[in-house]
């Protein structure tokens, strides 16, 4: 694909992102409970049974725990802790498996050893619906650096940040797959998507096309082509407004997503709805008949 192409696809994958063939304004998605003083983020719907599973930290983004609301007749419940929490910091949730598995990164203790970095978990779900013992994923996926916002791509592909030696700049997207014996493998995302700066949070669209980029400089898009992930392309200030905007979620149809911003208003961080507007996404709670 010629690069003028892939700039043009670029561009337009980036106006369906933010709403349409113009830039539109997120808006904010503030329900009661959920939203609150404290700062919002990474939201996660259980396919199983319609939970939202997120993350509330302090309003300055430290102190991440992950929090789960239940749809009830007046809304979303008052959220309580999830019921893997472990004794540490953990966040980025994401389902997997149609909602028999649950990612997420967390730095609690692991054989009585107290860990200062971040690192891929997993839990599975019985089919009695109850959550069992998470793991931590084994190297190569986890190293002694910092990793960030696992999330799978439609071909089967795990992408994740990592901060670990090898990379293209501080930190890195990567991703990861079994071989055909089953081993781990692990592999530099790019120079396309990677800078020799930050990059944390890779979100892939539901039909694989196109990678929703967190950095340390704001939301890029990158687009698939047969030569792999085309250069990245900056989103516009309608979605960079001030650079706390973070944790990104795709609806099932990948026409819209949230992520999460500090609106710089007093409400510290909430979640915002951006790209075309969808029916019944965010779920509506209680559901309307």
């Amino acid at each position: 694909m010629e690069t003028g192409t892939v700039k043009t696809a670029l561009v337009a994958s980036a106006m369906v992102l933010i709403g349409g063939t113009a830039p539109s304004a997120p808006i904010a998605w503030q329900p009661p409970r959920v939203s609150s003083d404290q700062f919002e983020a990474y939201a996660a719907f259980d396919p199983m049974n319609g939970d939202l599973w997120f993350v509330r930290s302090k309003p300055d983004f430290t102190g991440w725990r992950i929090k789960v609301s239940r749809c009830g007749r007046d809304g979303w419940q008052e959220p309580v802790d999830a019921p893997i929490a472990g004794d540490g910091v953990e966040a980025d949730p994401i389902f997997a498996d149609h909602g028999r598995s649950l990612w997420f990164i967390s730095n609690r203790s692991t054989d009585g050893i107290k860990r200062s970095d971040m690192d891929i978990w997993r839990v599975s779900r019985g089919r009695d619906g109850k959550w069992g013992t998470p793991e931590r994923l084994p190297a190569p996926i986890n190293s002694t650096a910092q990793e960030w916002f696992p999330r799978f791509a439609p071909d089967g592909w795990l992408y994740f940040g990592s901060a670990r030696h090898g990379g293209l700049g501080k930190t890195d997207i990567w991703r990861a797959r079994r071989d055909r014996g089953g081993k781990w493998i692990v592999e530099n995302a790019g120079p396309a998507v990677n800078s020799a700066s930050d990059e944390y949070e890779p979100l892939i669209s539901p039909d694989g096309k196109t990678m929703l980029l967190g950095t340390g400089d704001g939301y890029y898009v990158s687009k698939w082509t047969p030569r792999g992930w085309s250069a990245r392309a900056k989103l516009g200030a309608e979605i960079n407004l001030n650079g706390s905007e973070t944790g990104a979620t795709y609806s099932p149809t990948g026409k819209s997503w949230l992520f999460a911003r500090d609106a710089k208003d007093g409400k510290s961080g909430e979640f915002f709805l951006a790209g075309k507007r969808e029916a019944n996404w965010p779920p509506t709670c209680p559901t309307r008949n």
